[in-house]
């Protein structure tokens, strides 16, 4: 009789994949339960767009996932900045989502391609997939295992290949600002979007990333302004991180 090998776990919560499904409807309501996402678009995709390989070569334009990406804020915006983008996400009703969006919307004249697919970073690190660069927006925060979870994002990108992480600082300011008022106070996210403690210091994300084989090359602070986000250094509260494969 053979031994079976143990699968390894699952970087997916299933908690957190039914909390996110049962918003998938609203997810493009500007005005809805993902307005906060709405808001912080912009900076998160000019912000990355700074740090990605560039998009003028002429051979081909950089191939793009985007991990988490629900119903495809910023796999729509990434593609319109002119990448070709894989939106990968493990709840149905985000995927079908994004893609009814999709639908509904066309691409302009000059974007990249766009593709959705339901799965996890699992089954792509199996198919030895490899991207120019991988996006994980607002996600690392709400995985299982974010060490874990960074190991593979390294194993999806090609060498010299760019990763863009944006995440919470777990700092009583961010319990404060981004969990206490945001969900109780002010409502900007339904309740139980987060949990505080998983949030992720700085210097919790650069040890995962040197494990992983990751260089950070390049980390600001994100913060509410009039009318949309802005780049600053206060990494308090939000920050995104760009990351290289050497």
């Amino acid at each position: 009789m053979h031994a079976t090998r143990e699968e390894a776990p699952s970087s997916v919560s299933s908690e957190e994949i039914a909390r996110f499904s049962a918003l998938a409807d609203k997810w493009w309501d500007p005005t809805g339960p993902m307005r906060p996402l709405h808001a912080m678009n912009g900076l998160r995709i000019e912000w990355a767009s700074r740090h990605l390989p560039l998009r003028g070569r002429k051979s081909r334009k950089p191939h793009v996932l985007d991990i988490g990406c629900g119903a495809g804020l910023a796999s729509e915006a990434l593609a319109k900045a002119g990448y070709n983008v894989l939106g990968l996400d493990a709840s149905a009703n985000g995927i079908a989502a994004a893609q009814a969006h999709l639908e509904a919307n066309p691409l302009p004249a000059g974007s990249g391609t766009l593709h959705y697919r339901q799965g996890s970073a699992e089954e792509l690190v199996a198919e030895h997939a490899k991207f120019d660069a991988v996006m994980a927006l607002e996600i690392i925060e709400h995985v299982t295992d974010p060490e874990a979870f960074m190991v593979m994002l390294a194993q999806l990108v090609d060498a010299n290949g760019t990763i863009i992480v944006s995440t919470m600082n777990r700092t009583l300011r961010s319990l404060a600002v981004g969990k206490i008022g945001a969900e109780y106070l002010l409502r900007l996210l339904p309740v139980g979007t987060h949990e505080w403690r998983k949030f992720i210091q700085p210097s919790e994300l650069g040890r995962y990333a040197r494990a992983a084989g990751l260089r950070m090359v390049a980390i600001s602070g994100m913060a509410p302004g009039i009318g949309s986000w802005k780049e600053t250094q206060d990494l308090g509260i939000n920050y995104i991180a760009a990351f290289k494969k050497d």
